[in-house]
């Protein structure tokens, strides 16, 4: 939405399928807000919009405390755009800034910094910096409100250079001290500051419907045993993995039941053997499970179809699967479950402390590279290892597909796998399948309700 009165009229009538896409700020309150948030619609004369959070908190408002605009689902624009801006967004929510830098962030775009940061204020009205300033705000207030760590870790667990600069964020961005954040947090199941804590407890908001249930019977039929487990009952389920994170390592679980509403959620669990890696973390997890998703842009255009229209009807909010690591995928892609399970046996990394039947990371690339040389599966780890194949959140996708058919013996249709979940990709059509233009841009969507009705394997 790019006219200000339409806008507006969303945010009148509390629209949520705009939280993440814009918000907007009170003038005469400094509090900037989601479009659902159920306060008191104010006059069209004191709004303005921005595009981020970031861009709100640089003009000087703060996060309203009722709707939490910090907590909204990312825009799905985002995943969607392959150009430059689009890329830095998913590489900035994967932590990039913070772990490299912004010079880190422009090397991997294959930018100057300084048209990074030209671009990126141009566009969305905040540069590198903030939009990273921004999450880390957000990560703070999750481990403030969650769990009982000193407020000390927390400030570099989510990511701040200094406690100094902790305290004036938490300020700017919430209007309080961190201590004064987390004493306004619920008091049903607040930890006590400095008792431990079974791991990071999540809401992974989403928008719209959310088919939770065919989802789960894809990660339940792909699991690899050690790395992967689906326990539980349909429409019960919990999914556990390992992560391997910049950090160290990670167990997540996330539960099947999707809260729905204009607010919905899938609750979710990450232990961590670093709390640096939580906004890492939680960023895999929503790429996983396709959370920052459009489900009205997607349904409108594939309901239109005849083919379609029943399965999209039958499934509202039928999400693409993605991946929570890009090159384990690629290597599952081609090989396939039962080998894959091999792999983990043989070559992958146990864990320090495993956890019920979750007992080892899967082999990085290199391993594997060096342990399986031959064949296509030496050819694409080692191709992955040394930086011919990248398949990382920012990496350009058009670069990538043209890598990868570069790999000899690597087929059109493992191709497209690779694309859809590795890249999160959300127009891929596979070889030989009949998938007209007015699928697009969300062919890989429309293949997910082919499957799930059971059409296509």
């Amino acid at each position: 939405m790019t006219d200000e009165d339409s806008r507006y009229e969303a945010v009148r009538s509390r629209d949520a399928r705009f939280d993440g896409v814009f918000f907007f700020a009170v003038e005469t309150t400094g509090i900037y807000c989601r479009p659902s948030c159920p306060a008191v619609t104010p006059k069209r004369a004191h709004v303005r919009f921005f595009p981020t959070a970031a861009a709100a908190q640089g003009a000087g408002f703060r996060a309203c405390r009722r709707c939490r605009p910090d907590a909204v689902p990312g825009s799905a624009e985002w995943n969607v755009r392959a150009d430059v801006v689009g890329r830095a967004m998913r590489l900035i929510a994967d932590g990039v800034v913070d772990r490299e830098g912004v010079a880190g962030l422009a090397a991997r775009l294959g930018y100057s910094a300084r048209q990074v940061q030209r671009q990126l204020t141009a566009e969305l009205g905040a540069g590198p910096v903030a939009l990273a300033r921004a999450q880390r705000a957000h990560t703070a207030r999750v481990l403030l409100q969650t769990t009982g760590l000193p407020v000390t870790e927390i400030a570099f667990a989510a990511g701040f250079a200094s406690v100094r600069q902790f305290n004036d964020t938490v300020r700017a961005v919430y209007a309080t001290t961190p201590t004064g954040l987390r004493a306004a947090a619920p008091r049903k199941g607040r930890p006590r500051p400095g008792a431990p804590t079974a791991g990071v407890p999540l809401r992974l908001a989403h928008r719209g419907p959310y088919q939770a249930g065919p989802l789960f019977d894809l990660l339940e039929r792909e699991a690899v045993p050690g790395v992967e487990e689906v326990t539980g009952a349909p429409g019960a389920r919990t999914y556990r993995r390992t992560l391997r994170l910049p950090y160290g390592t990670g167990i997540a679980a996330v539960e099947e039941r999707a809260r729905t509403g204009p607010g919905g959620w899938l609750d979710a669990r990450v232990h961590l053997t670093d709390l640096r890696d939580l906004t890492t973390a939680v960023q895999r997890l929503r790429r996983l499970f396709d959370l920052d998703a459009d489900p009205y842009a997607v349904d409108e255009r594939l309901g239109a179809d005849a083919r379609l229209a029943p399965l999209v009807a039958a499934r509202p909010g039928l999400r693409s699967p993605g991946a929570a690591d890009p090159d384990e995928v690629a290597v599952r892609a081609l090989v396939g479950r039962d080998t894959a399970a091999e792999l983990v046996r043989r070559y992958g990394k146990r864990l320090d402390a495993p956890c019920g039947g979750l007992t080892h990371l899967f082999p990085e690339a290199a391993v594997l590279a060096g342990a399986e040389p031959g064949g296509t599966l030496g050819a694409l780890t080692a191709a992955l290892a040394d930086g011919a194949v990248r398949l990382g959140p920012g990496d350009d996708r058009d670069a990538a597909r043209d890598a990868l058919a570069a790999v000899p013996g690597l087929d059109d249709r493992t191709i497209a796998e690779i694309r859809t979940r590795a890249l999160g990709d959300p127009d891929v059509a596979p070889p030989g399948l009949d998938a007209p233009d007015s699928w697009r841009p969300w062919r890989s969507y429309a293949l997910n309700h082919l499957r799930a009705a059971g059409e296509l394997e």
